[in-house]
């Protein structure tokens, strides 16, 4: 192997981890092409197929998951090489893509993002906005933002958040016109906005709590959504009654604008995580950001 070999190893290797040309792609910041041109080109020089390529899926070829096992620690030793050197000079930068649901970004990233701005000028965040359960691997993340309940195995978790309290709101006008309910059982009488995830198409079940006892309410919503936010933004043009964490609207319940009513029955949900893959090697710049957004849950 030359030393100008070596951005075609570095492709082979990440297309190999990302499972996907696109997901390798986008971490790699070049074209599927590109990196496919890459790696035959590779291959042509081994003598060997090194990947196993179908329209679904990506997988190292028996060769090529041998030749892997030679090179991924040639690699990391170089990523140490370059992390050590940027320890050493002090200077902090790279891309950090980051896949979270709305309420963690609106809540736990974008009012750290300034800091991170006066601080490390040259890290530029990526933060995308997703409901669902988004492989961030096979899609070129560096970290993904999910609550508790809803983490992969194999990951490394970093608590952001302490647990949810849970919180049944509506719009003034709402209440006026369709009265409070007493009970989670009055809900059979009202309109209901529901929520549907992105992933799994299920909808979410509101869930209720009485001393010990945790129970669910079955509903027949008159409103399905699959955006927190709208859901929220719905229950404000007194829509129908919505069921949030409490501190994703504690602005409009402390204006007016929302109403928290069933508030004995409320209950507590997994609070929020930042979390990535185990066996992946984390960039000095991502490294920072995860550390800037630790301090939020500690």
């Amino acid at each position: 192997m030359r030393r100008e070999d070596l951005p075609d190893l570095l492709a082979f290797s990440v297309v190999a981890e990302q499972g996907s040309f696109r997901g390798a792609a986008s971490k790699l910041g070049l074209s599927p092409s590109a990196l496919s041109h890459a790696v035959r080109r590779l291959e042509d020089q081994l003598g060997a197929a090194l990947l196993h390529r179908t329209t679904r899926s990506v997988a190292p070829t028996e060769a090529g998951a041998r030749f892997l096992r030679i090179l991924q620690p040639a690699l990391n030793d170089i990523d140490r090489a370059l992390l050590d050197l940027a320890d050493t000079s002090g200077r902090i930068a790279g891309h950090v893509r980051i896949n979270a649901h709305r309420n963690a970004a609106e809540l736990l990233v974008l009012p750290r993002l300034g800091t991170l701005q006066k601080d490390h000028p040259e890290i530029v965040v990526e933060l995308s906005i997703d409901e669902g359960l988004t492989d961030i691997v096979a899609e070129g993340f560096d970290v993904g933002i999910r609550i508790g309940e809803r983490l992969a195995e194999d990951v490394v978790a970093v608590r952001l958040s302490p647990d949810h309290q849970t919180a049944v709101v509506a719009a003034p006008s709402y209440l006026a016109e369709m009265g409070t309910p007493d009970t989670p059982d009055d809900l059979q009488r009202h309109r209901c906005i529901g929520y549907r995830f992105v992933t799994s198409r299920r909808l979410f079940v509101w869930r209720f709590a009485e001393g010990d006892r945790e129970f669910e309410a079955h509903l027949e919503p008159s409103l399905i959504v699959d955006d927190v936010q709208m859901s929220q933004r719905a229950a404000m043009l007194g829509l129908g009654l919505a069921f949030v964490p409490r501190d994703a609207v504690e602005d409009q319940l402390q204006a007016g604008q929302l109403v928290e009513v069933l508030q004995r029955w409320s209950v507590t949900m997994p609070g929020d995580f930042l979390y990535y893959p185990s066996r992946r090697t984390l960039s000095l710049a991502a490294r920072t950001v995860i550390d800037l957004l630790r301090k939020r849950g500690d």
